[in-house]
Formats: structure tokens, sequence, C-alpha cells
């Protein structure tokens, strides 16, 4: 692991090989820029089933689920495509054992909010965020987001988390953009996505099978593999709905973040593994650490995309340090 304040790693990897099931499997976390961005707000009373699991409706309609644990100073956790708040589960009970608050949310159109037609795009997605921190009365939070949910924070630090926000943590995460073009020659082809959507579309449940092989790198010779953790992943992406899953594909692959990483200047920790083979560390992290005003870039050797599941008794204590710085 390397530890460098401000600066992109050197190391830059050519990770993700197209091989129709890797790559299109290798399915990052989407950011959605998709169809309509509805301004979210709360909305009349939340329902509730438990204490600690909950939901409230949203001005447009959409029902988001989010569990909220413990007392303290508030986490909120942001999940990758096409994941859930279950994704966070090592994080939420290690920090909740830590005498913070933690906080999780399945995004519109994830695991137990509403499968939503419409609103799957970015801003949407950050107005959401902004009504459940509203919902919830937050302040002096802390913003985790892994994959697509780390621009899900970026959008959301940027736009809505003035006074808010303590600091925000950007793992695996896709910002500044993934799709290749003139301004970003390092991205990954449009191809790659259509293939994403083409999978997704033709067989959803065989895709969401194969995306954990390189998410978590047991494609990689001596990975140790969990068939638990491969069945975790299927079971989250299959509670969501085909259209949101969908539309976050445009989302996390086409929306560009700079000018929300630049306009963030609260502290931020970059996290990222050398062998991300969904998001690559070379047009991503090591790219997002030159806009950010306050920022500091932690690479792991070797580690994956998927690696707060895969190492989270070294993930877990870095996040707890920079809480606590």
């Amino acid at each position: 692991m390397s530890d460098t304040p401000n600066t992109p790693s050197s190391s830059r990897r050519q990770v993700l090989k197209v091989g129709a099931t890797a790559l299109a499997a290798g399915s990052l976390s989407a950011m959605v820029m998709g169809a309509t961005g509805a301004q979210a707000t709360t909305a009349a009373t939340p329902k509730k089933g438990r204490n600690d699991m909950t939901s409230f409706t949203t001005s447009d309609g959409t029902e988001i689920f989010y569990k909220d644990w413990g007392t303290g100073q508030p986490i909120v956790f942001h999940h990758g495509w096409p994941l859930s708040a279950d994704d966070w589960d090592a994080q939420m009970l290690f920090f909740v054992s830590k005498g913070y608050r933690v906080i999780a949310h399945d995004r519109r159109g994830h695991g137990r909010s509403t499968q939503t037609s419409i609103g799957n795009d970015m801003d949407t997605y950050a107005a959401d965020v902004a009504a459940l921190v509203a919902h919830l009365k937050l302040k002096d939070a802390v913003h985790i987001g892994h994959s697509t949910g780390g621009g899900e924070v970026a959008r959301y630090v940027a736009q809505h988390g003035a006074g808010r926000v303590a600091k925000a943590v950007l793992i695996g995460a896709v910002p500044p953009i993934m799709v290749k073009s003139a301004k970003n020659p390092g991205g990954l082809p449009i191809d790659v996505f259509d293939g994403f959507r083409s999978a997704l579309a033709a067989n959803r449940a065989q895709f969401y099978k194969e995306v954990p092989v390189p998410f978590y790198g047991y494609n990689r010779e001596g990975a140790t593999v969990s068939e638990g953790i491969k069945e975790n992943w299927w079971r989250q992406g299959m509670m969501g709905g085909a259209k949101a899953h969908y539309d976050c594909i445009k989302a996390f692959s086409e929306t560009d973040f700079t000018e929300d990483l630049k306009k963030i200047s609260v502290p931020v920790l970059v996290l990222h593994g050398d062998d991300d083979q969904i998001v690559p560390i070379a047009d991503s992290a090591e790219l997002s650490i030159k806009l950010l005003k306050n920022g500091t870039l932690k690479v792991y050797k070797g580690y994956p995309h998927g690696m707060c599941t895969i190492h989270p008794e070294v993930i877990n204590e870095d996040l707890l340090a920079f809480i606590k710085a």
C-alpha cells in the first residue's frame, strides 16, 4: 500500500481484459445519468418496520429503504451498482461497534427501494441522498461511497453537502469519468458499456453470476474464492429493477464528475486497488486526486474492486484512522 497525499500513484495498470464475460461482468458501480432528474425531497411520514430498518418517500413517490444503526457521529454508506445497502455489512458492523451511527440506503431502483423507471441518473441519486440526510437531520456526517456510490458521494457533497458534511471517502470510485472520449483518452471504449447493456438485457441472472469473478479478483491466480460472497453479490443484484440497472450503466460510465471534484473542499480519502479490473485506477483515482483540493490517495497493491468485502480488516482500520484524524 502506498500513501500519497494529493499525488497520484505511479503505477498505471491496464486492467480489464475485454473478454465477453470478464469485462462485461466487470460491471463497476453504476453512476446514473439516465432519463429524468426529478429532484427528490422528503414527503409525508416514513414507513417503519423496525427502528433500525425503515424507509421514506421522495416527492416523486419513490420509496427509499435505509438502515440506521447506533448513535454518535453519522457515517453514510453509498453502495455500488447493482448492489444494495447490504454490501456494507462488514463496515456497518465494525463502525457501529466503535460508537458511530451508521446509515446505508438502497439507491432508487436497487435492493428494497422502489424499482423506478425514471430518475435513474446521478442528479436524482444525489437529490435522494439530500432528502435522506434532511429526513434524518444529519450533520457532521462522513460519506463513504464505493464504485458508483463514489460518484454519488462526489455529486452529493459538491451540490448538496454544504454545512452537513465533515469528510468523504471514495473507494474504487468511478470519478472523474469512465467512458473514453477525446477529453478522456484513457477511458474505456463505449463498446464495453454497450456490452454490459446487451448482457443485462439478454440474461441478467447469468450476467450477475459472472460479474463477481473479476469484481473480487477471483480470476487471478492463487485467489481464494468464496462462493458465499459470489452468491451474495448475485442476491443483491437480482433484488433490484432491471430497468433501473440498465439505465445505471449510462450513468456510471458517462457522468462527468470533474467539476464536482474541483468544488469539494472537505477532506477526501481516495482508496483504490491497483488490480481493480472494474474501475481501472489509472483513469479514476489517479485523475481524481489531481482535482481534489484536500485529498489523500491510498493505493492497495494487488487489491480488487471489491476490496471492502475481501479485505475488511485492512479497509476498516484505514477508514477509522481517517475519520478520527
